[in-house]
């Protein structure tokens, strides 16, 4: 359950009667709550070895997607990071967009994917041809969508630039009556919780922490997790997948967490936060958006191990207050993403249907 399962998860608590579509769903993979909606799945679910290779499977996506039948819903509302926001309502139908990111593969993510040493020779022969292809029919499709709201002011200002098109920034949710302080100091151990994969940079964390002797945890799985591995310091201990309370209690006994990405938004920041722990990150993306130097964190300017390492280091001249670290995190809680939520879905109607 990642930060785009959780936006799920209000939209299905807002909606309770709605279907949801899939391009594919994992049995298992989502909590019990969503697992017990209506889940309609495209071909892709079918596809051999699509439950672990996907992304092999990104230029079948927009046929997958165009195969779903919407025309008889008054609302759709689609969370996005690839193509659901593609969803072609039915006429004088409305469609409502929360995007977590345009489809970071083919723009300004492309070489995290798809550069040297990213992919296979075959993969990097054909991908410049698909992922023209892909732009083309992202820019195009966004029209479908009658009102789109973003993440984070970063995915927004990317919306205006990729689509053309304005955006209301709605943060996502936080799990802030979960996620809560615990009852030790903490500080034995630095933290990452990321999916291992390219664009998360976790390779820079491991050569930043390589030889100093501080404990680096990292909690989280996927197709980078062996390359990752081998090239571990001694410092780093890979943990795999966690559940969510063996995450609340690594985030408590925690430092800091680290995150290297220029992310989308940054919920593990403000996980951690609501347990009352400060977070290090990129300072480019929508990480800032919620960090704020020497209250609630550090961020590093330079997307280098050196760089990474001198915010670690200045960790230890810090003190941070643990209220001031759970009221950021409070200020983005699942009650206040559901009210916003709710509140642009009822403008849109209204606006929509007057």
């Amino acid at each position: 359950m990642r930060g785009g399962e959780k936006v799920l998860l209000s939209m299905a608590r807002l909606f309770p009667e709605a279907p949801i579509y899939t391009l594919l769903h994992v049995p298992g993979a989502v909590s019990p709550e969503l697992a017990r909606r209506e889940i309609r799945t495209s071909f892709v679910q079918r596809l051999p070895g699509a439950f672990r290779n996907y992304r092999y499977y990104l230029p079948l996506f927009p046929a997958a997607l165009a195969g779903f039948d919407f025309a008889h819903y008054d609302l759709v509302l689609s969370s996005s990071h690839c193509v659901a926001k593609s969803a072609r309502p039915g006429p004088e139908r409305l469609h409502l967009c929360y995007c977590h990111t345009p489809m970071r593969y083919v723009w300004d993510r492309y070489d995290d994917y798809f550069g040297p040493g990213r992919a296979g020779p075959a993969t990097r022969a054909v991908m410049p041809v698909v992922a023209a292809a892909l732009r083309r029919w992202d820019r195009r499709t966004s029209a479908r969508v009658h009102r789109f709201a973003a993440n984070s002011r970063y995915v927004a200002e990317r919306i205006r630039s990729y689509y053309r098109r304005q955006a209301e920034v709605i943060p996502p949710p936080v799990d802030d009556a979960f996620f809560t302080p615990g009852g030790g100091n903490g500080g034995s151990y630095d933290l990452v919780v990321s999916a291992l994969v390219p664009y998360k940079r976790v390779e820079l964390i491991l050569e930043a922490y390589r030889g100093t002797g501080r404990r680096l945890l990292i909690a989280g799985g996927g197709s980078e997790e062996p390359r990752l591995r081998a090239l571990a310091p001694d410092e780093a201990r890979f943990l795999g997948r966690v559940d969510d309370e063996t995450l609340r209690e690594l985030y408590r006994g925690c430092r800091a967490v680290v995150a290297a990405a220029v992310e989308d938004f940054g919920i593990v920041s403000l996980e951690a936060m609501a347990c009352g722990r400060p977070a290090v990150v990129f300072a480019e993306g929508g990480g800032p958006e919620t960090v704020v130097p020497g209250e609630t964190g550090v961020l590093f300017s330079e997307p280098t191990p050196a760089a990474l390492r001198a915010a670690i280091d200045s960790l230890e001249g810090l003190r941070f207050n643990s209220g001031v670290l759970r009221q950021r995190a409070v200020e983005h809680g699942t009650a206040v993403f559901e009210s916003r939520l709710r509140s642009f879905v009822d403008r849109a109607v209204a606006d929509r249907y007057r």
